[in-house]
């Protein structure tokens, strides 16, 4: 209930303060020279300055600001003063007039420049707060319900082959026999196995060749025949 009666008293008494400035603006204008409608624009172009450097300087504090709101409130007061006795109104001085006249431009500089200013930067936030840090992701321990197969055992490693005996060497005072000769006897011993089906004897093998018996049985000695 109070705070009601208070907001009700406090535009009251703006609505007082605000009607007497515009009247004292307007006189002043007219005394100047400027009449009609003119004169009721200057209280008009003044008030609304004044409204737009407090809003700019409650957005955010700049010397334009204040520049702005310095010469509104300084042609308000101005006026405010001057019809309260000190200044003839009907004997107004020439730089009174000046400064009438050349309010207009003033003020839409100034409008213009409140209006179109930039405001202040917003604050850029620190990286940390862009991206915050990432916590380690949590170790995973997997178990296996199934049992794994066992293993199949490596394969046995196959033997070489066997290699053939190789046939005895031929004492040291046998002589020595050419492998061609050898593969001569040989080839005889073959067709005479298979044509008989029993293995040559070196007699037999001795009387084919019609050799030395020396080299004969070199021979036998190498083909191992009885």
């Amino acid at each position: 209930m109070n705070r009601s009666i208070r907001l009700d008293a406090v535009l009251i008494q703006a609505v007082i303060a605000g009607a007497l400035s515009f009247a004292h603006l307007h006189d002043l204008a007219a005394a100047a020279g400027q009449s009609g409608w003119k004169a009721w624009a200057y209280p008009v172009s003044v008030d609304l300055l004044l409204v737009a450097a407090w809003r700019r300087l409650r957005a955010g504090r700049d010397r334009s600001s204040w520049t702005w709101f310095t010469i509104a409130l300084t042609a308000s007061l101005g006026a405010n003063v001057a019809t309260a006795g000190l200044l003839d109104l009907h004997h107004v001085p020439a730089w009174l007039r000046i400064l009438v006249a050349g309010w207009p431009a003033l003020a839409f500089l100034g409008g213009t420049l409140l209006v179109h200013a930039p405001g202040p930067a917003p604050a850029v936030p620190a990286a940390s707060e862009l991206e915050p840090d990432e916590e380690p992701a949590p170790e995973v321990e997997m178990h296996r319900t199934d049992t794994p197969e066992p293993a199949a055992p490596a394969p046995a490693p196959v033997p070489a082959a066997e290699l053939a005996p190789a046939p005895p060497k031929p004492p040291a005072d046998t002589p020595a026999v050419p492998p061609a000769l050898l593969d001569h006897a040989r080839s005889i011993a073959d067709a005479h196995r298979r044509s008989t089906g029993e293995p040559i004897t070196a007699a037999a093998l001795t009387a084919r060749l019609g050799l030395p018996a020396p080299t004969c049985e070199a021979i036998a000695a190498q083909l191992q025949l009885a």
